[in-house]
């Protein structure tokens, strides 16, 4: 497969391992991974968690859309997105047009096991976090479908397998080799 500007944007729901696999990826096709909710942080200079305590969720989906903007101009790199970057439109545009898209796909489970003692996830302050995961989930889920390229198992081993098909011919057996 042919990455789109050479550019792979990975969209999913928190836990499915956007940053963990985004990095590895990053290195193993060398291109420069770029967190949006890090960047956002260090354009703000505050916390996403302080962000929707002082503007709410909207102002904060409002700063994402204009930072994925920015971001989205950058090549070669491997972009980790918030997990509701996909719910504003302009932002599904974006991604779709400027690289290859992959969601990386878990279920609501696997992904509440992952995130369950996670301090700094606001969307994971509700009565039963278990039931809002799955409720993001179900709201989320055919979005990120819409927008990906590729549809992979969030699971290290799928990963980097997929990313064989991405690397150029000339790079594959030397990465095998090590």
């Amino acid at each position: 497969m042919q990455l789109h500007r050479g550019n792979l944007y990975l969209v999913g729901l928190m836990g499915a391992g956007k940053t963990t696999l985004g990095r590895q990826l990053a290195r193993r096709l060398g291109k420069r991974y770029v967190d949006a909710d890090h960047e956002l942080e260090g354009r703000l200079g505050v916390t996403i968690p302080t962000i929707f305590e002082i503007e709410g969720e909207v102002a904060f989906r409002d700063r994402e859309e204009a930072v994925i903007a920015d971001l989205v101009r950058l090549e070669n790199i491997v972009l980790g997105t918030g997990g509701g970057a996909v719910i504003r439109e302009a932002n599904r545009r974006r991604l779709a047009e400027g690289g290859t898209v992959v969601y990386l796909h878990a279920d609501p489970e696997t992904l509440y096991e992952r995130v369950r003692h996670s301090r700094h996830r606001p969307l994971l302050k509700a009565a039963d976090p278990a039931a809002r995961i799955a409720e993001l989930y179900a709201q989320r889920d055919p979005l990120y479908r819409s927008v990906a390229d590729l549809v992979i198992r969030s699971d290290r081993e799928e990963v980097m397998r997929a990313a064989r098909e991405w690397e150029p011919e000339s790079r594959a057996p030397a990465e095998d080799a090590r």
